[in-house]
């Protein structure tokens, strides 16, 4: 059968734009005539593939939507637009996806197959679709499933296994791992176009990562050299790989069945072949691999926000009782807090200093962004485009990240059948196509299936192997310093050591002209980025009047490429074993994420990140002096090195009775760089439903899986603080005959169980959807109503900036941005909830330092909420739910939507909202080597 190439045409990230309206009418068949005749990629007869070791007995499951397949041709493109067709595999995993949020009541272990498919290894002689050779070559061998078309690959050499990992990945994402190699280097505009979320893409990343080619090379360099014989294999690897997606594109390319978004773009001509598709080089894997690294593994930041939010509250309230009640609301290690690891353990890390050192708050009013794009011409200058720029500033700059998530996992001691039990996967977003892709790899010291990002495949870098499956949240730990430099001479030199040296510029300029996939007129700018010892200048301020520049430094800084080794770990049969040797093996990685592991008999968890070890004082919350007293210990400059907390400091356990992870707190005392690990936290709707699981018993696939799909139709906010609002509001009798209506929605919704749900099967309406309705449009209202009056204006915009008020489905705000599934990580909910709780009279552990509803007073604090309540009810729909490109206004259902957001030519249909992994994986070994 025929395989096809990518469809892409990078949009945003945000939110996706329409298509131009060039595809039309007659003009499309009379264009797709002409295309359908270009050489198709070989396909051969039916062939076995013999599964390797394989433990699983048909009791490993996975899903990625939409479908496997993320390529296609301009002709499928032309296709899609005008007609809605989709290439085969594009879609055939998201309707079994979606229809989890209404089938998962009555599942059982036999039905979960219809909500996922078959993760054995191999695939059966019947269910063969095509088998290749990539490049004629006779050591590997690509072979594809008929059910959803994942690549099979099976190497009698590592060369060759390696080479057809390559292959596989270019067949089903080249057009997605260009665009990505762009993102990383800044250049997405001139190679995509030049739309406004195009400019914001590259903008975040390259300020996040500004590197050179040099600095690309020197990081391979660097992994390769420290890693002994695994380093070479690594770079043995990756060359192999890189050899396979060049040898894809050179057969794309002659055959003409390359995707078709390179012609949409201007890169191909569709009737000549003319134009080229750049080969990949070694470095184009570290380009990527920053960009995944700033999207979820990298936690830390926005110690600047913090200084100016603590300084709005000591001018507020004085210094003490400022500093006082800016620690309340940071919570950096509340007690009611829901853990990962809940037996106890202290992991002390970034914590409160007794008497801090190096300091270098800003003087009041003094701090400014740096500036990084100059000289906009054309489209550029636009006020969208600046508005864009401002945005990717402040996601660059702020300690909030994406959410990848969750997991579930449950002891042997607490399971049907004694084995352990998982339901884990990475909460990555939803695009078309997919960030990631699936494979199964199978070849000399690999033996893995599971997913991995688009471009960095020559592992699995989240599923299963032989008798073990793994998977990952983002933690969001601090490895992410700000340092105040002391200008000297002038505003490009800085005091570093006592010697005034001056500032590296790094810039370059992007320019962009129309194309058929993106009509934006032509522009222009140029990105200059100021680089330090200490890293990346961020902002310009004074401190106690002397001029500074601010610094970001990541310890992951020129380390992108150094995670290879934990990975190649995780998909080498002879490495992980057991709990113990999964652990190390995660140990190589150094970004920021929570690993979850499982097999017949254990279970583990381990968190991973270089946590530099800080000077004796230093609070991490905050930005300290560039001097030798406050540098990271043993810190290096030349190679971004220094001195790390060993890995017993880090949170880890084996066998605890069960982890649940939603990119909450992990364990006591140790600090997470983000704001609103408290009391009410997204990671309590699965601590709530498998502690209940496991305190019954018998613990099945089925039962985990539901919990799972129960909390991801649920609303924290009316979950979990809703009650306590009620209770406050039904303190005294409601008269006024809209409020008591509200109320009243209100409490029956609660009574039904709090979720966004529809209410049947494809109605694309919820159930409660007044109720629902009633509360999106309260909580911002009454959040503000309830805190604003006692904190001032300056001091809460200063803590909005911290940590945004909501992140309810529709939202277009935060770091998810709308259509995104991923709800409910960053909000006032936990302040709200000890606020209430304390003006209700309720014990509050780790309260807020100061009463804000009403001021303490119930009866204040009822007429608070009355009358927001009251002033919610009378919000339309259309005013609750403005409408979007995808959306009319007033569409709850369609706004609370989760899109395929484009990143091609393809575009698929809309689901209904869930909040879960993006790749999920439900796996039970019944046995071990």
């Amino acid at each position: 059968m025929p395989r096809r190439t990518p469809r892409t045409i990078l949009d945003r990230l945000r939110t996706p734009r329409r298509f131009p309206k060039f595809l039309m009418g007659a003009s499309i068949c009379v264009l797709v005539a002409g295309l359908l005749s270009p050489l198709s990629q070989a396909a051969a007869a039916d062939t076995t593939v013999l599964a390797a070791d394989d433990h699983c007995g048909n009791q490993c499951s996975d899903i990625l939507p939409a479908g496997q397949n993320g390529n296609a041709t301009l002709a499928q493109i032309l296709l899609n637009q005008a007609f809605g067709s989709q290439p085969a595999h594009a879609d055939d995993q998201l309707a079994p996806y979606a229809n989890l949020a209404s089938g998962y009541s009555g599942l059982t272990d036999a039905k979960i197959n219809d909500f996922f498919r078959d993760a054995s290894f191999g695939v059966p002689a019947d269910q063969v679709e095509s088998t290749l050779k990539p490049a004629g070559r006779t050591d590997v061998t690509i072979v594809r499933d008929k059910k959803t078309g994942v690549p099979h690959i099976t190497g009698t050499t590592r060369y060759g296994t390696e080479f057809g990992a390559g292959y596989a990945a270019a067949q089903d994402r080249l057009w997605l791992m260009d665009v990505f190699r762009h993102v990383g280097r800044g250049k997405l505009t001139p190679f995509a176009g030049g739309a406004p979320s195009n400019q914001g893409l590259e903008q975040e990343f390259w300020r996040h990562a500004p590197y050179t080619e040099a600095d690309l090379q020197a990081q391979i360099d660097n992994a390769v050299a420290k890693n002994g014989a695994r380093g070479q294999q690594a770079l043995a690897d990756v060359k192999a790989y890189i050899a396979g997606i060049n040898a894809y594109i050179d057969a794309s390319d002659s055959g003409r069945y390359y995707p078709g978004e390179y012609v949409l773009t201007g890169h191909k001509d569709s009737v000549t072949n003319a134009g080229t598709i750049e080969k990949f080089k070694e470095t184009d894997l570290v380009a990527l691999a920053s960009v995944i690294g700033a999207l979820f593994g990298s936690g830390g930041g926005g110690e600047v926000n913090n200084a100016i939010s603590l300084l709005a509250a000591q001018s507020k309230y004085g210094v003490e009782e400022g500093t006082k009640v800016w620690e309340s609301f940071r919570e950096r290690n509340d007690p009611e807090a829901v853990l990962t690891l809940h037996n106890g353990e202290s992991f002390p890390y970034a914590t409160k200093p007794s008497s801090p050192q190096g300091e270098a708050l800003p003087d009041a009013g003094s701090v400014a962004d740096e500036p990084l794009v100059h000289d906009r011409t054309g489209s550029a200058a636009t006020s969208t485009a600046t508005k864009t720029s401002a945005a990717a500033t402040a996601g660059a700059l702020g300690s909030a990240k994406r959410g990848m998530s969750n997991a579930l996992v449950v002891s042997g001691k607490h399971t049907a059948s004694g084995n352990p039990i998982a339901v884990f996967g990475p909460q990555t977003g939803y695009f078309a196509p997919q960030l990631l892709m699936l494979q199964e790899i199978q070849g000399p010291g690999l033996s893995a299936r599971g997913a991995s990002f688009a471009g960095l495949s020559m592992y699995v870098e989240l599923g299963r192997g032989q008798d073990y499956a793994w998977s990952a949240t983002t933690s969001g730990q601090d490895i992410i310093d700000t340092y105040a430099v002391e200008l000297c001479q002038d505003d490009t030199h800085y005091l570093y050591r006592g010697t005034c040296t001056p500032m590296e510029k790094i810039e370059q300029t992007n320019a962009w002209k129309p194309t058929t996939a993106d009509g934006t007129a032509a522009g222009s700018y140029r990105m200059q980025v100021w680089r330090t010892k200490y890293g990346p200048v961020t902002h310009r301020a004074t401190v106690d009047g002397k001029k500074v520049a601010y610094t970001t430094l990541r310890s992951s800084y020129m380390h992108e490429a150094d995670s290879i080794i934990g990975f190649q770990m995780l998909n080498d049969p002879d490495y992980v074993k057991s709990p113990q040797t999964f652990q190390s093996a995660v140990q190589h990685i150094n970004y920021t994420f929570n690993w979850f592991y499982a097999d017949s008999k254990h279970t583990a968890y381990y968190n991973s990140g270089d946590n530099p070890v800080r000077a004796t004082g230093v609070d991490a919350e905050f930005p300290v002096w560039a001097r030798p007293a406050y540098e990271w210990k043993n810190w290096t400059p030349t190679t971004n090195t220094a001195d790390y907390t060993p890995a017993s400091a880090h949170p880890n356990s084996i066998d605890q009775d069960y982890y649940i992870s939603w990119n909450n707190k992990q364990a006591k005392d140790y600090t997470t760089a983000s704001w609103g690990n408290g009391s009410v936290h997204r990671g309590n709707l699965l601590e709530d439903r498998v502690k209940k699981l496991v305190t019954t018993g018998g613990v099945t696939r089925a039962s985990l899986t539901g919990a799972m799909a129960d909390a991801a139709l649920a609303d924290l906010r009316a979950e979990d603080v809703l009650p306590e609002l009620l209770k406050v509001v039904k303190s005294s009798p409601v008269t006024d005959p809209a409020a008591a209506a509200a109320v009243t929605r209100l409490s029956d919704w609660v009574a039904a169980g709090a979720k966004r749900k529809e209410s049947s099967a494809g109605s694309k309406a919820y159930a409660n959807a007044e109720a629902i309705r009633i509360l999106d449009a309260w909580w911002p209202l009454l959040v503000k109503a309830e805190f604003e009056p006692g904190l001032g204006s300056d001091l809460y915009t200063a803590m909005t900036n911290n940590l945004p008020v909501d992140e309810a489905p529709s939202a277009g705000h935060g770091p998810t941005g709308s259509h995104a599934g991923s709800s409910f990580q960053y909000g006032w909910w936990s302040y709200v909830h000890k606020d209430i709780r304390a003006v209700l009279g309720e014990s509050v552990q780790g309260g807020l330092a100061k009463p804000y509803c009403g001021n303490g007073s119930l009866s204040a604090c009822r007429d608070i909420l009355v009358g927001t309540l009251k002033t919610a009810a009378g919000r339309t729909a259309a005013q609750v739910y403005p409408g979007d490109e995808l959306c009319s206004a007033g569409d709850q259902w369609c706004a609370d939507s989760v899109n395929q957001r484009t990143l091609g030519g393809i575009k698929h249909n809309k689901i209904s909202w869930q909040n879960r992994p993006t790749y999920q994986q439900v796996v039970e070994f019944p046995s071990h080597r």
